[in-house]
């Protein structure tokens, strides 16, 4: 059947691929496996669960809470809030682990599953495995005083408000901010937490029904956020996707600031406050090399890694590093928060833009992204794609072609049978034309 932790935990249709039974037996395994592996030895162990608010999620996160209760650990349900939240909330209350009940970006009938160690961070594949494989085994069921007790953490909004205004650098006196909240987990603390660094702030996309999460609003969808920010005229504006993962922003004339110029801003605020660890950002092969030219200009060096955010922050623990990130606008600050926190990314640039007096577009545009063609060749054996002699042939051959103005990267997906094309040039008739040759040599060589 496959491995069922993805790269962001356990995903699918809600109540079809991930029903009231899978959350209830990963709840109990995990709570197993984290024991075993001494992470409850000597104390009374303790949780902390939250949830976008998913219709779906009301009922996810009961047979969550549930589960580990009935497995002898204490539950501090913290409702809805945003992922990093949740993360922060484990390491804040010396939690031993955290649940959070979320499909991020995905539509609504979509919802997940994804567990934090103790200090907030996602949990190895080897521990995902472990839980899996334990999966609906007989166990001995504590009874008596030896069940958990599950309490409502009503303060959980608060403590993570307050976590955020104390990492904000400057003050947001003076500024005005448009926040869309994509009906997600974070349309409430979002636009709380901005209002008390200080913005005036227009919300939209702040109205969950438990259904219109991530629908026509968010990061995925910036249409209305580029309609409000002209409307009312706006210094700048932030979209959160459903679990306020990520953040993507719109600049006062209606222009799109992905991920990849959010991080070159933040990298030079960082870098200029003396707290950009080894000047160094990291960031995927996805990331334009607009980017990373502009950086290398600026004096800071960057770490590619292979797309997801797991990935990025791997690299990150590993060498040191404070700053990471995704073009989807997945950006991480490990001075502050152990994964992707779009409220807090989205505070940081807004206090950027207020600490320097320069809008935002004129910070983004210490890059220029260069022209990128992305094509997507269905029906191949994607496995071939880093071995086959006339692929790669034509990939060297590329990339020859655009030595000094361009990149080239092929990439098998990881959920399709298909090979992702991806070339950039100094041009997008160039970039067009090298990802045309290179999907047709793909096409022909690795048809199935």
């Amino acid at each position: 059947m496959g491995r069922m932790f993805g790269t962001d935990g356990v995903r699918g249709v809600a109540n079809v691929d991930i029903t009231a039974e899978t959350a209830l037996d990963l709840a109990i395994a995990a709570a197993h496996v984290l024991g075993e592996q001494g992470e409850f030895r000597g104390h009374r162990p303790k949780a902390v669960v939250g949830r976008d608010p998913r219709a779906s999620g009301e009922f996810l996160s009961a047979a969550t809470v549930a589960g580990l209760a009935s497995a002898g650990v204490d539950v501090h349900d913290a409702g809805v809030l945003p992922t990093p939240a949740i993360a922060y909330l484990t390491a804040h209350t010396g939690a031993d682990l955290g649940v959070m009940i979320s499909a991020s970006h995905n539509p609504m009938p979509d919802n997940g599953i994804k567990f934090f160690s103790r200090g907030g961070h996602k949990l190895p594949d080897a521990v995902e495995d472990a839980i899996e494989t334990r999966l609906r085994e007989e166990w001995e069921r504590p009874t008596g005083a030896r069940v958990g007790r599950i309490r409502t953490y009503d303060d959980g909004g608060r403590d993570y408000v307050e976590h955020l205004i104390a990492a904000l650098p400057h003050s947001l006196e003076g500024l005005h901010v448009v926040v869309d909240a994509a009906h997600g987990a974070a349309s409430v603390v979002g636009p709380q937490v901005f209002e008390a660094a200080g913005a005036r702030v227009t919300v939209i996309g702040a109205e969950p029904d438990g259904l219109n999460i991530n629908d026509g609003h968010g990061s995925t969808h910036l249409e209305p956020l580029q309609e409000a920010v002209l409307a009312h005229r706006a210094d700048l504006g932030v979209a959160l996707d459903g679990d306020a993962d990520r953040c993507l922003a719109i600049d006062a004339s209606g222009q799109v600031v992905d991920g990849d110029q959010i991080m070159a801003v933040l990298a030079l605020d960082l870098k200029e406050r003396g707290v950009l660890a080894h000047d160094t950002l990291v960031a995927t092969v996805m990331s334009n090399l607009g980017m990373i030219q502009a950086m290398e200009r600026e004096g800071v060096s960057v770490l590619q890694t292979g797309v997801g955010d797991r990935y990025v922050l791997e690299a990150m623990r590993k060498g040191g590093f404070s700053l990471g990130g995704e073009q989807s606008g997945h950006v991480i600050m490990l001075d502050h928060g152990t994964t992707g926190d779009g409220v807090l990314t989205g505070l940081v640039l807004a206090a950027r833009v207020a600490a320097t007096g320069k809008p935002l577009a004129d910070l983004a545009a210490v890059m220029t992204h260069l022209p990128q063609t992305m094509i997507n060749v269905d029906g191949v054996d994607k496995h071939a794609v880093d071995t086959h002699a006339v692929v790669q042939a034509a990939v060297l051959q590329a990339q020859t072609t655009l030595a000094g103005i361009g990149r080239v990267l092929l990439r098998k997906s990881g959920t399709e049978p298909l090979v992702r094309v991806m070339v950039e040039a100094d041009t997008a008739e160039r970039a067009h034309e090298v990802a045309e040759q290179l999907a047709s040599v793909v096409r022909r060589e690795l048809a199935l």
